[in-house]
């Protein structure tokens, strides 16, 4: 479905490339993990997919395909369509990267309204629908409430609905849960589960912590300075890593929270 060949990043502000000839492939309907530190590539690699790299800023090479569509070359104006319909993004943090000015539902409309020619009233009752698809309690009243009245998890689960209203094929996740306490954290990973599961919208989930990727991702990508150092069935890295980098990754899990995981598997 996504396949990622020998894809090159260097920005001109920087000596080194931040992507150095990362290969990937992401199958129908499946979760990918891709695991690094701050600054390993993981974030630059999505971006470069979702198309939201300033290309005057920066060199790409090698090749994104979507269903063998290029991503990477295209027309800008063909690849906003493929982005905006067939491809939803997820941030770190919702608050600064949903518009305070603007209603939750519009907000959650807004790439029907770009990319469709749906009347006002069906972007509603699908923006309605994508709500309630999250789990948020009360669809209508959060329909018309502002970012800053929502708390943490209710706005994540309010940005996980803007970007899945569209029915995406691909769903780009960094860092999602970073910011969320442990308990909306789970929460919001048994939902990506529910719409991986009842959807088949495949996933690319980005984060710092292996052991967050552990609870929701079957197979998972290690990267280290821009390189794919790991790659393979997540609980096989989890049991036995080949990578040194890898190894401290786990080490830095507190054992603690490794044995409690352990004991809920």
């Amino acid at each position: 479905m996504l396949e990622i060949r020998d894809l090159h990043v260097k920005f001109h502000s920087r000596d080194r490339e931040a992507v150095s000839g990362v290969s990937l492939t992401i199958a129908d309907g499946e979760i990918l993990g891709l695991v690094g530190e701050s600054g390993s590539g993981k974030s630059v690699t999505a971006m470069s997919v979702a198309g939201l790299l300033p290309r005057r800023q920066c060199d790409l090479s090698g090749e994104i395909l979507l269903d063998g569509m290029d991503l990477l070359h295209g027309a800008r104006s063909e690849l906003r369509k493929i982005h905006g319909r067939h491809i939803g993004v997820v941030f770190q943090e919702p608050m600064s990267a949903m518009d305070p000015l603007m209603k939750i539902g519009k907000q959650v409309e807004e790439v029907l309204l770009i990319h469709t020619q749906l009347p006002p009233g069906e972007r509603r009752r699908l923006a309605l629908e994508a709500l309630a698809a999250v789990e948020l309690p009360d669809p209508e009243t959060v329909y018309g409430k502002y970012p800053h009245e929502l708390s943490g998890g209710m706005l994540q689960r309010a940005m996980i609905a803007a970007a899945v209203v569209s029915r995406p094929r691909l769903l780009l996740l960094d860092e999602p849960t970073t910011a969320l306490d442990v308990t909306i954290q789970a929460q919001i990973l048994e939902l990506l589960k529910k719409l991986n599961r009842e959807h088949g919208i495949s996933m690319l989930f980005i984060s710092h912590n292996l052991n967050v990727v552990r609870k929701l991702c079957p197979r998972v990508a290690v990267m280290q300075r821009g390189v794919l150092v790991e790659e393979g069935e997540t609980e096989a890295v989890w049991a036995n890593p080949q990578h040194p980098y890898t190894r401290r990754l786990i080490a830095a899990i507190p054992s603690r929270q490794r044995k409690e995981d352990g004991r809920h598997d």
